[in-house]
């Protein structure tokens, strides 16, 4: 079976940062190579066509829609001094890389699981990121935490949040990413929101009148009354929360092959 192995560098780069082991020098560039290593190791994994993709910076187009979007200010300067060689020493194992500007690394790997869909059996996703939700298809796009040991397909995403793909972007735009800078609308949480998605879908579509609800949603009043004065802020969440698709990757189906005759260097 042909499958795509799709990274998320920016994640592996912090985890390595942060990784409770002692401090050494390049700590993170150190650590992200001996994760590549081990993942062209990985029996389980076998990747043959790799792409890893960066954040360099930490700032997109996104920035320019709303002023508290994640960006690389708080991030240790001994950190960010290694974006760049992380990027140069990941090439050298003979990976595909991908270094993001004004898009961002997830918008680069949903992207790639549109292009490149009809050109392998599976897509795998290599992150723990709830953003990666949307970009899920059956068995064919399916996502990996490897921390965790977790595998994650279309299924079991519904069966998780009670809601499919398609309402991801809605559902952060509801409750909130701290991780992206993405606040949500006041008193909205899992379960509220996904019972409203599981229903209605989309943002858009749940009525401003609660009574039209699904039942069992607490707080519903006082929520609808919350939504309705929200409607343009939900509206710009959804649109931070929501992964681009056309994201300029130039490589063919071939050329994100993973060359490792550089690994054993």
């Amino acid at each position: 079976m042909a499958r795509l192995h799709l990274v998320d560098g920016t994640f592996e780069l912090f985890r390595a940062h942060f990784a409770p082991v002692p401090y050494k020098p390049k700590k993170a560039t150190h650590g992200i190579v001996r994760a590549m290593k081990a993942l062209a190791n990985d029996k389980d994994e076998a990747p043959t066509h790799v792409a890893i993709a960066f954040d360099n910076p930490i700032r997109s187009f996104r920035n320019d829609l709303f002023e508290e979007y994640k960006s690389d200010e708080g991030v240790l300067p001994e950190l960010r001094e290694q974006f760049d060689e992380a990027e140069v020493a990941v090439k050298k194992l003979g990976m595909t890389v991908w270094s993001m500007r004004d898009h961002e690394t997830d918008d680069a790997i949903a992207t790639a699981c549109v292009k490149y869909s009809s050109d392998f059996d599976q897509i795998r996703i290599l992150s723990p990121d709830k953003d990666f939700g949307q970009c899920l298809r059956g068995d064919h796009v399916v996502q990996i935490d490897r921390v965790r040991k977790k595998f994650i397909d279309e299924k079991s995403l519904r069966a998780l949040r009670g809601f499919g793909p398609a309402s991801v972007a809605d559902w952060l735009a509801l409750v909130g990413d701290t991780a992206d800078g993405i606040p949500g609308i006041t008193g909205f949480g899992d379960k509220s929101a996904a019972a409203l998605l599981a229903k209605f879908e989309h943002v858009e579509n749940i009525p401003d009148d609660f009574a039209k609800w699904p039942s069992g949603v607490r707080g519903a009043e006082r929520l609808a009354a919350e939504l309705a004065a929200n409607r343009e802020k939900v509206a710009l969440y959804k649109r931070l929360a929501t992964l681009v698709t056309d994201v300029p990757l130039r490589e063919s189906k071939d050329e994100l092959l993973w060359r490792k005759e550089s690994l054993a260097s």
